[in-house]
């Protein structure tokens, strides 16, 4: 399984809970980000573009330990900038599973290796190292403008893996991206025994170099078809298998922008992690003053018209299953029925397979949504 019974246990009950409640809106998972600061230059990434006087901030330990208490998620996604570039991550992390969190712990792994040997952080079910993992070695080095980033990081998942970390990868595609080379990927991650992969779209954030290369929906929807119907057993992902069939195009979601609410060196910001509308001092306020009607594909906000990133969506495809009889039996139905055969898609999947090597190489956004990791269902 992509993610542990004793996770998926906790999450349920809490969304039973605020069901219980009646509440409408709650969150599912914190994006926690205490620095925007990296070691890397990646094309789309929209967050290391602030100047050098942000970059050089960061959370204290405090403020990231009030952010998590005042928002009450059950996970904790921790993305960047770098985390492992922040001075006290490892005490961070050890007062988060103190308080029982779960943790997506959202690296590059350029660092990660001698921070395990320093052994700065210890095995924990509560904690999973999230690493960047953007293609293949050819198309992740060029998404992340750099050679030799991908032998690391493998070198270095391989050494957590065997370590007893838990660790699951998380991958942005963006167009461009071909559908035969990504199923190729999928392979060499189950192969260096991950627990789980994620994979998202990426999001046009307005401050990314690269504006060139973001997916429209129905070219999402193609990409994914394509790359994950007539799956392959060995594969394990840690998400929503109905969040993958939104991807699919096989279920029609509207966004959740507060599920994933985001606190960093601003504050609470408004609405979501992809945009950037003004900070809140608290997360009452964010929740209660936010004009969320405002956001999301219905509103017709054009920022919000072709985004399909799991931390608005994958806290819908989870209100699905726990909302009705429905939204349960197709998730438990999913989980049954992984294969999706699609001839249609095996036909993509041939073309696919000829043009591979000519298509743009993947482009990613380092600090995407895609690092942030629902993984909640």
């Amino acid at each position: 399984m992509g993610i542990p019974v004793s996770q998926k246990w906790t999450v349920a009950t809490y969304v039973l809970k605020q069901k219980f409640r009646r509440r409408r809106r709650y969150p599912l998972v914190l994006m926690l980000e205490p620095l925007f600061r990296c070691n890397l230059a990646c094309a789309g990434c929209g967050k290391i573009q602030y100047p050098a006087h942000i970059l050089k901030q960061h959370l204290t330990p405090q403020q990231c330990f009030d952010a998590v208490d005042e928002c009450g998620a059950p996970i904790v996604s921790i993305p960047g900038g770098e985390p492992l570039l922040h001075p006290q991550i490892g005490e961070i992390v050890e007062g988060l599973i103190a308080r029982r969190k779960y943790i997506y712990l959202c690296t590059n792994a350029i660092l990660l290796k001698q921070n395990l040997e320093k052994g700065v952080f210890g095995p924990s079910k509560h904690l999973t190292f999230s690493v960047h993992m953007d293609g293949t070695r050819e198309n992740h080095d060029f998404a992340v403008c750099r050679d030799g980033v991908y032998d690391k990081a493998a070198e270095a998942i391989a050494m957590a893996v065997d370590m007893g970390f838990r660790v699951t990868t998380n991958t942005t595609l963006f167009d461009g991206a071909n559908a035969a080379e990504v199923r190729e990927f999928f392979d060499e991650m189950s192969e260096l025994g991950v627990e789980g992969m994620m994979v998202s779209p990426g999001y046009a954030y307005p401050k990314a170099p690269d504006q060139n290369n973001f997916l429209e929906r129905q070219r999402t929807n193609r990409l994914f078809r394509t790359a994950l119907s007539n799956r392959k057993p060995s594969w394990r992902f840690n998400m929503s298998p109905l969040f993958l069939e939104f991807l699919m195009g096989r279920q029609d979601y509207e966004c959740t922008p507060w599920g994933n609410p985001t606190y960093n060196i601003f504050g609470w910001q408004r609405p979501c992690y992809l945009i950037q509308d003004g900070y809140c001092d608290t997360f009452e306020q964010l929740m209660t003053e936010t004009e969320w009607a405002n956001f999301g594909r219905a509103s017709g906000n054009t920022a919000c018209q072709q985004c399909m990133v799991h931390c608005g969506y994958e806290p819908t495809a989870v209100n699905h299953t726990f909302d009705r009889l429905g939204g349960l039996a197709a998730t438990i139905k999913a989980g049954l029925f992984k294969r999706y055969r699609d001839p249609e898609a095996a036909r993509m999947l041939a073309e696919d397979q000829q043009r591979k090597g000519e298509s743009l190489p993947v482009v990613e956004l380092g600090t995407s949504a895609a690092k942030g990791d629902t993984a909640a269902a």
